[in-house]
């Protein structure tokens, strides 16, 4: 039956497109599916590295918590007195040194700005 198939050039020709589309949609399936692997594979990490990172923050948080005062003015100062004499929360300290990080780094920038525009502005008044 082979034989018969091949004798025929229309015939031929045709196995031989069909043989082609059949290779180009294998290579299209394979090349679809290694690209929503690639997808899932960061989606779960992503997921994975929010789920830790909410579960340090919340473990982190839940021992800060402060009690309530009571109504009683001698127990509220003394409540008082308590929380001013705490150490800051690990919160508090990583915010002060980003703002600190964030002012040097602005600082810093407006620095070089301040510089350029002098060094511009004395350019300036060379020339005239």
């Amino acid at each position: 039956m082979e034989l018969l198939e091949t004798q025929d050039p229309e015939k031929r020709r045709l196995i031989e497109t069909s043989d082609r589309h059949k290779r180009e949609l294998e290579k299209e399936v394979k090349s679809i599916s290694d690209h929503t692997e690639k997808i899932v594979k960061n989606a779960l990490i992503i997921g994975g590295v929010l789920a830790l990172t909410y579960f340090a923050i919340s473990q982190l948080a839940s021992g800060k918590k402060k009690k309530k005062a009571k109504p009683n003015l001698a127990v509220s100062t003394e409540v008082d007195e308590i929380d001013e004499n705490q150490a800051p929360s690990l919160f508090s300290q990583i915010g002060s040194k980003v703002v600190d990080t964030a002012t040097i780094v602005l600082l810093d920038l407006a620095k070089d700005a301040l510089a350029e525009y002098l060094k511009n502005r004395r350019s300036k008044d060379g020339d005239s």
